[in-house]
C-alpha cells in the first residue's frame, strides 16, 4: 500500500479480476497463483488460452510459472533489480508512452536518471536472468495493447518490498498501462478482507478511510461519532512484538490471528505474549496462541454470521448466516460492541448494518452503498461515492486519486537483499503456501480431506543438493537457522534451484518462523524479509 500510495495517491489494485481475460499481457511476480488464487488463476488460463502472453517471474517451477510463455527464473530478493531493468529497456529503445507521461504524470526525468546505469547486462548478474530475456519481456510488456502486472507476497516480503511495489507503479505509468481495463496493478491479498481490514483502519498510522492519525481531520470526522478517541499513530506488527519483549506492550487482543506460528522468530513471539499480563484471544479454536491467553473469547465463523467483506479488487460482498454460531461462541461485532460497552465507550449497534451505515459516514468511498444494493449487485467496487453510482471496478481512468501520477526513484543495491547463506548456513529457505492448507492450517487441518492431501510439513530440495546433503526422498532432516531448529520431510525436486529450498509454513510441529527472522525488515512497512532466510540441513539423527 505504502508504495502504491505515493505514485497514485491509492494503495489499492487499480483495476478488476475478471478484466485479466481481456488482457493480451500477462506479469505475474512473486505468486503462486494457481495454489492461493485460483479464482484468479482461472481468468489468467483463460486469457492465455486466448492467446494472451504469461509472462512470470518466479525462483520456483509452481503450476503458473509452468504455464508461462516466458518464465523468469529469478534469483530470490532481487525483484527490484529486475523491474529496474525493464525500465530501462524501455526507454533505451523508445518504448515509452510520452503522452501518458506528459500529461498524467511528475518527476519523469528524475526516473529516467535513477535508471541510466540499470542495463540488461547489470540486472543479469543480481537476478540470474539472461539480458535477452530482461529485453524481450520489456518489449512483450510495453507493446502490449492492455498489460497486466499481477504480484503477492514473493515480492512484498522483502526489505525492498515497498521500493518495488513503487517501481512496478512506475513500469505502468511509463507505459501507460494504468486507468484502463484489463491492465494496471493487481497485488493479490493474502486473505479474503485484508483490503477491507486497511479500508476500516487496520493500519499502524491511519483511521478508517485512510485518514491519517493525529490530524485535525482526524479529529473532526470522528470525534462527533466517538467522543475522545486515541488520534496517535499505532506501531507496526514487529515492533508490536519488540514491545511485548521490552515491556512496554503490556496487554494485547488477538483476533483471529495466530502470531505464536505466524509472525517471523517464532522463539521471540512465545518470549513476548509470555511476558503480558494479560493476553485476550478471539478465535474459532484454541491455537497455540489462545492457549498462552489468560482470557479466550470465542468467535463465530464466516458461516455463523452477516456482514461484508471487501476483496483484493476492491469489491463489498454480502456474508450471510447461514448457519447458528455455536454454541457459547459470538460475532466479532458483539463481543467488540460489548467490550466498547464495558470500557465506558458508546456502542449503539443493534446488527451488522447498523455499523455499515456509520462506515458509509466516515469511509468517503463506501457512502454510496447499503446493505441491499451490494446485495442487489452481487457487491460494488470501491470509490462508490453516492446511491446512484454504479462503483468503480477500473481506478485511476482520468486522473490518479492523488492528481498526477509520481515516478519514484527506487535504487537496488546488493545491501538490500537481506540475510545471506554462508559457510554455517549456505543454503536460502522460502517460505510459502501450498494449495490445500490455509496459513497456520487453523481451520484447514481440521479438515480431513483437506489435511489427507498435505498432512506434514515437507522441504522442497534440489536434487543437486540432496546428493551433495547424502539424503533421500521422504528422509527426515533437521532444517538449522540463526534463531532456532525444525524437522520436516524431504521432497526431491526441481521446482527450487539449487542452493534454495522452499517449506510452507501451516504446520505447529514443523513451524517455518521457528527458523525467519525479523532482523531484515523494509525500512517504509515493516514486513521481514519472510522469504530469505539462511539455513543449515542435515539428516535427522
Amino acid at each position: 500500500m505504502a508504495g502504491l500510495a505515493t505514485a497514485y495517491g491509492s494503495g489499492a489494485a487499480t483495476n478488476s479480476i475478471e478484466g485479466i481475460r481481456e488482457s493480451d499481457v500477462i506479469f505475474v511476480l512473486g505468486s503462486n497463483t494457481s495454489a492461493q488464487h485460483p479464482l484468479v488463476y482461472a481468468r489468467i488460463t483463460a486469457a492465455h488460452a486466448r492467446g494472451a502472453k504469461l509472462i512470470v517471474a518466479d525462483p520456483r517451477i509452481t503450476p503458473v510459472a509452468a504455464l508461462a510463455d516466458k518464465h523468469l527464473r529469478i534469483k530470490t530478493g532481487t525483484n527490484l533489480a529486475l523491474v529496474n531493468a525493464l525500465m530501462h529497456v524501455i526507454l533505451a529503445e523508445g518504448l515509452h508512452n510520452e503522452a501518458f507521461i506528459a500529461e498524467r504524470t511528475e518527476n519523469f526525468a528524475a526516473l529516467q536518471e535513477s535508471l541510466a546505469q540499470c542495463t540488461p547486462e547489470w540486472a543479469e548478474g543480481i537476478t540470474g536472468i539472461g539480458a535477452e530475456d530482461i529485453r524481450q519481456t520489456a518489449r512483450l510488456y510495453a507493446t502490449g495493447s492492455s498489460s497486466v502486472i499481477i504480484y503477492c507476497m514473493g515480492v512484498t516480503q522483502h526489505v525492498t518490498g515497498t521500493r518495488t511495489c513503487a517501481a512496478l507503479a512506475n513500469l505502468t505509468m511509463l507505459c501507460g498501462m494504468v486507468g484502463r481495463p484489463s491492465t494496471g496493478l493487481m497485488p493479490l491479498r493474502g486473505q479474503n478482507n485484508v483490503q477491507g481490514s486497511c479500508d476500516m483502519g487496520a493500519l499502524p498510522e491511519t483511521l478508517p478511510g485512510y485518514v491519517a492519525a493525529g490530524t485535525a481531520l482526524a479529529e473532526q470526522r470522528f470525534a462527533p461519532l466517538w467522543g475522545n478517541f486515541a488520534n496517535t499513530k499505532g506501531r507496526k506488527l514487529t515492533e508490536i512484538m519488540a514491545g511485548m519483549v521490552d515491556g512496554s506492550i503490556r496487554a494485547a487482543w488477538v483476533m483471529g490471528e495466530n502470531p505464536a506460528q505466524s509472525d517471523p522468530d517464532a522463539a521471540s513471539v512465545m518470549e513476548g505474549l509470555g511476558k503480558l499480563d494479560f493476553l485476550v484471544v478471539q478465535d474459532l479454536f484454541l491455537t497455540p496462541t489462545a492457549r498462552m491467553a489468560h482470557v479466550v473469547l470465542p468467535a463465530a465463523s464466516y458461516l455463523e454470521k452477516q456482514g461484508t467483506f471487501t476483496n483484493t479488487e476492491r469489491r463489498v460482498q454480502m456474508v450471510n448466516e447461514v448457519l447458528p454460531p455455536v454454541e457459547g461462541s459470538r460475532a466479532d461485532w458483539q463481543i467488540l460492541r460489548d467490550a466498547i460497552r464495558a470500557l465506558g465507550g458508546q456502542a449503539d449497534y443493534t446488527c451488522p448494518e447498523d455499523i455499515f451505515e456509520e462506515i458509509k459516514k466516515v469511509v468517503p468511498s463506501y457512502a454510496g452503498m447499503s446493505y441491499a444494493r451490494i446485495a442487489q449487485a452481487q457487491g460494488l467496487c470501491w470509490p462508490c461515492p453516492t446511491p446512484d453510482h454504479p462503483g468503480t471496478p477500473v481506478l485511476h481512468s482520468t486522473s490518479f486519486t492523488r492528481g498526477l501520477g509520481l515516478f519514484t526513484v527506487n535504487t537496488f543495491t546488493l545491501d538490500d537483499m537481506g540475510e545471506q547463506p554462508c559457510a554455517d548456513y549456505p543454503y536460502l529457505l522460502i517460505t510459502g503456501r501450498e494449495s490445500h492448507q490455509y496459513h497456520t492450517g487453523t481451520m484447514t487441518r481440521r479438515s480431513w480431506a483437506l489435511d489427507r492431501e498435505f498432512p506434514e510439513a515437507f522441504l522442497d530440495v534440489h536434487p543437486d543438493d540432496a546428493l551433495a546433503l547424502k539424503i533421500k526422498e521422504n528422509w527426515m532432516v533437521t532444517i538449522r537457522s540463526r534463531r532456532g531448529s525444525i524437522t520436516a520431510r524431504v521432497r526431491i525436486s526441481k521446482s527450487v534451484q539449487p542452493g534454495t529450498v522452499f517449506l510452507p509454513f501451516h504446520y505447529a510441529e514443523s513451524s517455518a518462523n521457528v527458523l525467519t527472522g525479523h532482523h531484515y525488515c523494509d525500512p517504509v512497512a515493516g514486513i521481514p524479509a519472510l522469504k530469505m532466510t539462511a539455513v543449515a540441513i542435515e539428516e535427522k539423527k
